[in-house]
């Protein structure tokens, strides 16, 4: 599983960087840290239920994505990309939404179109966390991703990193139809907020 980011303080906890937010959780959550690997990535291994979970966050750029990536691949003698999940964000979900996906089309996200690259293939799994779209458009895209979000943002954004993290463990344990099933469905944190109030 392989969370994607950009490396360094000045980019932590920005909205790029919720797929690494969400490989420190579960490595905190199986008592490990990651440590620097061999692949351009920070990297530990950890059980699930018995399963081994290789976990990634690459210290390249995110443009750069795929150089790591592909590293790994070749590391941990991925042949099968159906066993390799990226976890990133996506503007065109709802803040707070988490969705699983198997394979198909990048979204624009420079991230995912790097790693296809260097794989020649789009076939990996990912889960998706929404960020939203940013007030100004999609012209302020790159702003929007690189920037902290407000605190109760974060609040939001650090709820779905913790189902994002879910949602990886139900992968491993149970499949992607099954995580599927389960995450697709649920409403986003925005989408709950109007339902609970009318008039939003």
């Amino acid at each position: 599983m392989v969370g994607l980011g950009n490396p360094g303080p000045r980019y932590a906890k920005t909205r790029h960087n919720v797929g690494a937010d969400t490989v420190a959780l579960l490595a905190e959550r199986h008592g490990e840290r990651l440590r620097q690997g061999k692949e351009l990535a920070l990297v530990v291994e950890v059980q699930v239920e018995g399963k081994r979970l290789v976990l990634a966050f690459p210290q390249t750029f995110m443009n750069e994505s795929g150089r790591s990536v592909a590293r790994l691949v070749r590391r941990y003698n991925v042949d099968d990309l159906t066993k390799l999940l990226i976890v990133h964000d996506e503007l065109d979900l709802p803040l707070g939404s988490v969705r699983v996906k198997a394979g198909g089309g990048l979204a624009g996200h420079n991230g995912l179109r790097s790693i296809k690259a260097w794989l020649r293939s789009d076939e990996f799994l990912r889960v998706r966390i929404g960020i939203g779209k940013p007030p100004g458009g999609k012209d302020q895209g790159a702003d929007h991703v690189l920037s902290a979000p407000s605190r109760v943002e974060r609040r939001e954004l650090n709820a779905a990193v913790d189902v994002a993290a879910n949602a990886v463990e139900m992968v491993l344990r149970e499949g992607v139809a099954a995580a599927q099933n389960e995450f697709n469905t649920r409403p986003s944190t925005d989408e709950r907020s109007q339902a609970m109030d009318p008039d939003a």
